[in-house]
């Protein structure tokens, strides 16, 4: 169980939860040993009760001491290669977040700023890309609880409290995407939308520019250090599949296994320049090996791959496990995915490499189609073709199989590494058309 490994990898002593979740973590307990209490917040009456407890509380006391380099947070990777690893955050943190903050909002805050992001607040994507530095700059942040993300909820949010700002990752960019006739039916003031998790895509920043009158700033980051890398269009022209540069105070570049950074165009790990960031982590919960396999020289390795333009642009190629090596290629699951949700009957979309014996892997992708389109042989045939005419022949999906969810992580990643162990014949756990 996700929470149960959390909680006992991290030796939590207090955990406050909703009345929804009350019952699960107590069922926990048990197999807890460091777990002392479980405060509930929806309780009105008893020593549980989060309204008891503050209101037995004196309103007097001393702010803590705290210094830059002192632990504040400790969050969880997203788990999208093996078992998720917490990663230890300093106070220093926000401060070297906010120069990638303000650019990716177009310049944050302007007077009347409202964000709002549907992304969970213990993650760093509604942490520290939208409630933390919007609370700095005294600007009020919409709260709505939410089991899942809603389109219609939130487009009715954004317009009826005038949201100008928010974080939205791609795929609830992509559900939104689906609802059509956005400009008749809601009135938003949206000016700033940054995303991350996944790449956006050429076809998302069209649809942005076009249907929510903002250009979408993509931008790049990792728990350990959150963002580094994004856009801004205030600033410079954003090129479609770009992560965009550095922000300021932040040096990041592809690297050869050595530890150098590669050509202007050659693919390499990217890394991020450890001394002097103030938003780098102070290492991995409890797992000193497994920060130390991170670092080379003064670089931390982020397991992703990209190239640098003749501009400084950043281009994500993908994971070092998510690269499909098809006869002589390496190609890059991002490009195929946002080429396959131009095509009009697919809603998701996520590309793996499948074993073959002759090119050792081929492309197969997982496709999610809109509402009442059935999948069938003539399906496959009309994404194939698609794909045909607008990448080169090699990125064609050779096979596509239908279904009914992407696996995703709790942070709206594709979870490839299910997707391949579903190739190999295990169980997703979800209903295949």
């Amino acid at each position: 169980d996700a929470l149960q490994y959390r909680l006992q990898n991290s030796g939590a002593r207090v955990v406050l939860v909703d009345a929804s979740r009350r019952e699960m973590v107590e069922s926990l307990k048990p197999g807890l040993a460091e777990l002392k209490l479980i405060i509930d917040c929806d309780e009105k009456a008893g020593d549980a009760s989060y309204q008891v407890l503050l209101s037995r509380a004196s309103d007097q006391f001393v702010t803590a001491a705290t210094f830059a380099n002192d632990p504040a947070l400790l969050i969880y990777t997203s788990g999208t290669t093996g078992p998720p690893k917490g990663a230890l955050v300093a106070h220093r943190s926000l401060i070297g977040n906010l120069t990638g903050f303000e650019m990716s909002q177009n310049f944050f805050p302007e007077p009347h700023d409202v964000m709002w992001t549907p992304s969970d607040w213990a993650w760093t994507g509604g942490l520290l890309d939208a409630l933390l530095p919007s609370l700095y700059y005294r600007r009020p942040v919409l709260g709505y609880m939410a089991r899942g993300f809603d389109p219609e909820k939130a487009c009715d949010l954004m317009a009826r409290y005038r949201v100008t700002n928010s974080f939205l990752a791609p795929t609830a960019l992509k559900m939104l995407r689906q609802l059509g006739n956005i400009q008749q039916r809601y009135t938003l003031h949206l000016r700033g939308i940054m995303s991350a998790g996944e790449q956006v895509g050429e076809e998302l920043i069209h649809w942005g520019r076009d249907v929510l009158g903002v250009t979408i700033n993509e931008m790049w980051g990792q728990t350990e250090f959150n963002y580094l890398v994004g856009n801004s269009h205030r600033v410079m022209p954003v090129r479609p599949g770009s992560m965009g540069k550095p922000y300021p105070g932040h040096e990041v570049m592809p690297i050869d296994k050595q530890g150098h950074p590669v050509a202007v165009g050659e693919v390499g790990e990217l890394a991020a320049r450890c001394s002097g960031d103030p938003v780098m982590f102070l290492g991995y919960w409890h797992n000193e090996a497994a920060t130390r396999d991170k670092i080379i020289g003064d670089w931390f390795l982020t397991g992703d791959l990209g190239r640098r333009d003749e501009d400084g642009y950043l281009w994500f190629l993908g994971r070092h496990d998510d690269v499909i090596s098809s006869a002589g290629y390496r190609i890059g699951p991002g490009e195929i995915e946002d080429c396959l949700i131009k095509h009009p009957a697919i809603a998701q979309a996520a590309a793996i490499g499948s074993p073959d014996a002759l090119r050792g892997e081929i492309i197969k992708a997982y496709v999610v189609l809109v509402a009442d389109t059935a999948a069938s042989p003539e399906m496959k045939k009309s994404i194939q073709q698609h794909v045909k005419e607008n990448l080169a022949a090699y990125e064609y999906p050779r096979e596509i199989e239908f279904i009914d969810s992407l696996p995703m992580t709790t942070t709206g990643k594709v979870r490839r590494v299910d997707l391949r162990r579903l190739d190999q014949g295990g169980n997703l756990g979800v209903a295949n058309k």
